[in-house]
């Protein structure tokens, strides 16, 4: 027997010699390609055969091709290739009644395209339909089906959309139809913007403004549709950029929104972020969407870089140029000038109403509640607080990731880090003094692994070193415990950050520990290179704000000289346990009070609380003036305030004089 195949003209099988049928596709054996270098698809687009498998009948001239049928017909509809059957009448996968004229695959080929592509999914939808199969968007202008294909019929509420081709009907209101029909013409300036790499949109379209009757989707529109798509399939950038434009998480879906989207399991009219956040178990963001609600504490804020912008640019300026960086043993970016931010005491001589106006734009009052409520973590001590004038106040930041950064910013020069320079000096420090960090840190997370019974591969070990090195050279990336660390040394100085135990979730179950509680020295450097006033930060549900204090007003906070003023910074927690020291080695654990005492300060006050102090300089003319100019703000309100309610008296006064010395009432 031969071992000779033939291969099947339909699904390109190649059969054995004994085979009568294709085992594939069950096709005929008569009906096979004989010549396997003959194209298949020349073969069902050629009207005239090429070889033998496509003979002219006898008694039949090759040149008669008019008369001529071909085996196989393609359906201008769905593009489907046919068999030409005695009986058929019509496309067997689309029941469209074919043409049995010679010229049919003739228009076929003459037709611009039977089919159009969808912008975001790219699947090739027939040219009848006005929505993608695969996605349900409405389909591009230069695509929309001609008039003869599909009627519109309109009513007064409702739009019918009837397709020819199966009677199917589909009924949208106004609103969508608007919608629809504005999505071609947004849709050609997201494709221009997209080969850019300027455009982010989820749903494929950034649309511009449509003046069009019944227009609603508008430019702020498609950020908050993208919003609700980011908390399904956890794309937070798209939920931040919302945000960020000044969006509402509050904002409901409408119904026509819902037909949009076209996700029914996922989406239902009235459903705001929160309750998508809370339906897909978003415990990232949903804190972030909590705050974001009027009412909650974080309204419009005016801290003062934000009131004198231009002073804060240059104080941003002069800090950059103060970094300087060591070239041996330990080539370390620092700050060359030790300065610590306070609140000016001047606050006081405003009146009450002004003083909570200016706390509620200048404090984080969801940080400062939840940092002192049970089991507090700030201001629980009466004596730090009250006797010793020691209060720490959260002030307010932005809620990216590079809250860390503005809090260190903030604490010590009263401005943000908009210009990333302290995360440049950041990155540029883990690069250069690279083996002397992941020394430390190695032996810091063994042995944290280790009391948790946990062992860590030596392949886990390299790619967390380089994440962390990647949060730290990427502008808005959340920062670790190793950072703060990092920042320490940086600054010359220690930094303490008072943090919940636990990190919680919105319905106030423990998630994990927090981890970053605690004391962290600059303890690369030399005692006599480094400043032993710390910084006091502030650690809740993934987000560091700074904590600063009053200037101080009683004659306890100044030192033996009467030059320097000093605030008190608890070194224990409620229970009285000594807060830990982040990031030593074997040899230096055991002894984290005497440590403490060799990098600051340390004071025991009357009822036993170990404290560090915190010593307050002159301020910097810069800061002095932008504090200067920040308080005048406040003070203009009042002026405002007092002449808006002075008219109506001095209204009332004229009217009086004016009684007087009318003619009925003459003056004496």
């Amino acid at each position: 027997m031969s071992d000779t195949k033939w291969q099947c003209n339909i699904c390109t099988f190649k059969n054995v010699a004994a085979s009568v049928k294709c085992s594939m596709c069950y096709n005929l054996k008569g009906d096979c390609i004989q010549d396997e270098s003959e194209d298949i698809e020349e073969m069902f687009f050629l009207h005239g055969p090429s070889d033998s498998s496509q003979e002219v009948p006898q008694g039949q001239s090759s040149g008669s091709e008019d008369n001529y049928v071909p085996k196989t017909w393609k359906c201008e509809l769905c593009g489907y290739f046919n068999w030409n059957r005695p009986r058929s009448e019509g496309c067997d996968d689309c029941n469209y009644v074919k043409e049995m004229a010679k010229n049919a695959t003739e228009r076929m080929r003459g037709k611009v395209s039977s089919k159009w592509t969808c912008p975001v999914c790219t699947f090739e939808n027939l040219a009848t339909n006005l929505f993608c199969k695969m996605c349900n968007i409405p389909a591009v202008d230069n695509v929309l089906p001609q008039e003869d294909e599909i009627s519109l019929e309109r009513d007064e509420n409702s739009l019918a959309i009837t397709n020819t081709k199966d009677n199917s009907d589909i009924l949208l209101s106004d609103t969508a139809t608007n919608m629809i029909v504005s999505l071609p013409n947004s849709y050609h300036l997201n494709k221009k913007q997209s080969k850019s790499g300027e455009s982010d949109n989820l749903l494929g379209a950034a649309p511009l403004p449509n003046n069009n009757v019944g227009q609603r989707l508008n430019v702020t529109d498609w950020p908050w549709l993208n919003a609700c798509l980011g908390i399904v399939e956890g794309d937070y950038s798209a939920i931040e950029a919302f945000l960020a434009s000044g969006g509402d998480p509050t904002r409901q879906l409408t119904h026509d929104e819902v037909l949009l989207l076209n996700r029914p399991s996922a989406f239902d009219t009235g459903y705001t972020l929160i309750h998508l956040a809370i339906r897909f178990q978003r415990d990232q963001v949903l804190p972030t969407l909590l705050t974001r609600i009027k009412g909650s504490g974080r309204g419009v804020k005016k801290v003062p870089s934000t009131v004198v912008p231009e002073l804060a640019s240059d104080i941003r300026q002069h800090v950059a140029s103060s970094i300087r960086q060591k070239k041996s043993p330990v080539p370390c970016s620092y700050f060359s000038e030790i300065t610590t931010f306070s609140l000016p005491l001047a606050i006081e001589d405003l009146p009450k109403a002004a003083q909570e106006k200016l706390f509620e734009e200048l404090l984080d009052t969801d940080a400062q509640e939840t940092l002192e409520e049970d089991p507090a973590v700030i201001n629980w001590s009466h004596e730090v607080t009250v006797q010793l004038g020691s209060r720490l106040y959260a002030l307010w930041n932005r809620s990216s990731g590079d809250c860390l950064l503005d809090s260190v910013m903030q604490t010590t020069w009263g401005v943000f880090d908009k210009d990333n320079m302290l995360r440049k000096a950041l990155a540029d420090t883990m690069v250069n003094c690279g083996d002397l960090f992941y020394t430390r840190w190695r032996e810091y997370e063994s042995y944290q692994a280790l009391s948790m019974e946990y062992c860590i591969e030596e392949t886990q070990w390299d790619g967390d070193w380089t994440h962390l090195m990647y949060l730290a050279s990427h502008s808005g990336s959340s920062l670790e415990n190793l950072h703060v660390f990092i920042l320490a040394q940086i600054l010359r100085r220690p930094i303490i950050v008072y943090s919940v135990k636990y990190v919680k979730n919105y319905r106030g179950e423990d998630l994990d520990l927090a981890r970053y509680e605690g004391v962290f020295l600059p303890i690369v450097w030399e005692k006599s290179f480094c400043s032993r006033s710390p910084l006091a930060l502030g650690y809740t549900r993934g987000h560091f704000s700074a904590l600063v204090a009053f200037e101080p007003l009683t004659s306890k906070n100044e030192n033996k000289d009467g030059n320097l003023q000093i605030i008190f910074l608890p070194l224990m927690d409620k229970d009285r346990k000594l807060l830990p020291i982040h990031f030593l080695v074997e040899s230096e654990k055991g002894r984290d009070e005497a440590t403490m005492r060799e990098w600051m300060d340390v004071c025991v006050t009357d009822e036993g609380l170990v404290v560090a102090q915190q010593t307050l300089t002159a301020r910097p003319e810069p800061v002095a003036q932008m504090l200067g100019e920040w308080l005048n703000y406040y003070r203009r309100l009042v002026l405002d305030n007092s002449a808006n309610s002075a008219q109506p008296s001095t209204a009332v006064n004229a009217s009086v004089e004016a009684t007087q010395t009318s003619p009925s009432n003459p003056s004496v």
